[in-house]
């Protein structure tokens, strides 16, 4: 059996997608998942189609900025549709791709998850910070 090149295995692990990978795509993809305003705007989306103006009232504190950035973002990963209706003003909708609906059940189970053990969480933050002052 011949011995790989670490080129020919860093070209296999990309075939792959291993995230434990320095150079996997995957991790830039984990990257984007794991953004908070991504995780909003995702469960947001998840109750149909909305025009930006209703996302941006449904997250709150996210800035015009991060929503069209987060919102491109997604729509180039295939994650979000964007939808023009010609009209004065003009409408723009966005709603998940089957792509982005397959990811949901994921999503939506951290965002409960992170509401129903905030209290947790915030208890074994004063437990740390009272121990490591």
């Amino acid at each position: 059996m011949a011995t790989k090149t670490a080129a020919e295995r860093r070209d296999e692990a990309r075939r792959v997608f291993d995230a434990y990978f320095a150079e996997c795509p995957s991790r830039k993809l984990l990257d984007t998942l794991s953004d908070k305003w991504v995780t909003l705007l995702l469960t947001a989306l998840s109750q149909g189609p909305r025009r930006y103006s209703d996302l941006s009232r449904r997250v709150a504190g996210v800035s015009q900025k991060m929503l069209t950035q987060t919102l491109r973002g997604l729509e180039r990963d295939g994650l979000v549709s964007r939808t023009l209706t010609p009209s004065v003003p003009v409408r723009v909708d966005y709603a998940l791709t089957p792509l982005g609906e397959s990811l949901m059940p994921l999503v939506a189970a951290i965002k409960s998850w992170a509401e129903a053990h905030m209290e947790d969480v915030e208890a074994a933050r004063d437990r740390y910070d009272a121990a490591n002052a």
